[in-house]
């Protein structure tokens, strides 16, 4: 463990606090039943804003090694993220005229779910994935993958072997590295002249409107704006081309960057909407700190109702979200009976720091719980449509984020 006393982007000192979501386990350290009685580690979560470049981060970072060597998230098991992927790669194969020729790299590219889509369509690819577990799962469905983490040297190591990408993605990567300017530079290093970085993050803006503190934890370092991602590419001699806000994960910001020394209209507009709401000043985010607590306050009032009713109450999604949000408000086995979740990695393990066993999804059929608490609600109309029957038979899903809705 390290602590953050200087910015993680531009090296400024002056950090200025803005929220302590307490100790907190490792998000997705979901644990097996001979771990139960195990000491489980914890660590402080605080979120912090850097007033020079406007980058909100936390203070503690965990070796990666401890983070990503095993890991129990995978990206194929949620449709969401297929079509996403899907969608995404059809129009840059199309606007870019990939082809047989063309090589796409992605950092971080789990089990190749978005890779995938490239090699469907003649494209050679190349997948770069630190975790053991998930890069053997890419390589047995065909997506070559290289099992490391990704840096400046293994870019240029790479461009010395005769890689260089037409189309390079970061998605959901960024944010989880302690190191940002050896990937950004390692981004640099590995496109073609003319090729383009496609990177995708949590959007700041959407965290804190929609008050979604749960998407804090140790794996997520940093939470941008556009604003600190053009200060960080532009010291890498990379351009910030084009931006746009997408709904994926409750709310996100996918750039475009290359060699390229003109940014589009969109790029302009959506730095001057952000220097408009106030990107960097602290009082904005000091206000979603005390929309948090008013939240916490909301959630746990909420839940303590409906057991005094005595109804029973289970949980949707073993998630690295759900992790922050059960912890932060204190709630454990008093109120929840168990959790579900799609992932085979997880089903038969308990979640962290709480304990609740995790089961398939087809348990809340069987168990009929009055209530079930959705912890993945950035998937929420996928789940509501999958969990229709459930649904018909009474049963009602509690939305926590941002703020309390029964459905």
């Amino acid at each position: 463990m390290s602590e953050q006393v200087t910015c993680r982007a531009c090296g400024a000192s002056e950090l200025r606090p803005v929220l302590s979501l307490g100790r907190t386990p490792l998000a997705n350290a979901c644990i097996t039943a001979e771990e139960l009685d195990q000491p489980e580690p914890t660590y402080p979560l605080d979120v912090v804003f850097c007033p020079a470049c406007t980058l909100v981060q936390i203070t503690e970072t965990v070796p990666p090694e401890k983070l990503f060597g095993n890991y129990l998230y995978f990206s194929s098991f949620s449709d969401t993220m297929l079509a996403h992927a899907r969608a995404l790669t059809s129009e840059l194969i199309a606007a870019r005229a990939l082809g047989a020729g063309s090589l796409a790299v992605e950092i971080a590219s789990n089990d190749g779910y978005l890779l995938r889509n490239y090699l469907e369509a003649g494209i050679a690819v190349l997948g770069i994935e630190p975790a053991r577990n998930i890069a053997a799962v890419a390589q047995q469905r065909g997506v070559r993958t290289m099992c490391e983490f990704f840096n400046a040297d293994l870019a240029r190591r790479l461009r010395h072997e005769g890689y260089q990408a037409d189309v390079l993605h970061a998605h959901n990567v960024l944010a989880h590295v302690a190191d940002l300017h050896g990937v950004v530079a390692g981004i640099a290093e590995l496109l073609k002249a003319d090729g383009v970085a496609i990177i995708e993050a949590p959007y700041v803006k959407d965290l804190l409107d929609k008050v979604e503190f749960d998407t804090v934890y140790h794996e997520h370092l940093c939470y941008f704006s556009l604003t600190a991602l053009t200060h960080l590419f532009a010291r890498h001699g990379l351009t910030i081309v084009d931006a746009a806000r997408i709904p994926i994960h409750g709310g996100s910001l996918r750039v475009t960057a290359g060699r390229e020394s003109r940014p589009s209209r969109a790029v302009a507009a959506l730095l001057a909407e952000e220097a408009g709401w106030g990107v960097d000043q602290p009082a904005v985010y000091l206000k979603f700190a005390r929309q948090v607590e008013a939240l916490r306050d909301q959630i746990t009032s909420t839940l303590r109702r409906l057991k005094a009713e005595g109804t029973t109450i289970a949980a949707y999604g073993a998630s690295a979200k759900g992790a922050t949000l059960l912890s932060y408000c204190g709630i454990g086995r008093e109120t929840l009976d168990f959790v579900v979740d799609r992932s085979t990695a997880k089903q038969g393990r308990y979640t962290p720091g709480t304990h609740l066993p995790i089961l398939a999804p087809e348990e809340l059929l069987k168990a009929l719980p009055d209530y079930t608490l959705l912890l993945t609600w950035n998937f929420a109309d996928e789940i509501l449509a999958q969990q229709q029957a459930y649904r018909d038979a009474g049963g009602r899903f509690i939305i926590p984020i941002p703020s309390v809705e029964i459905v």
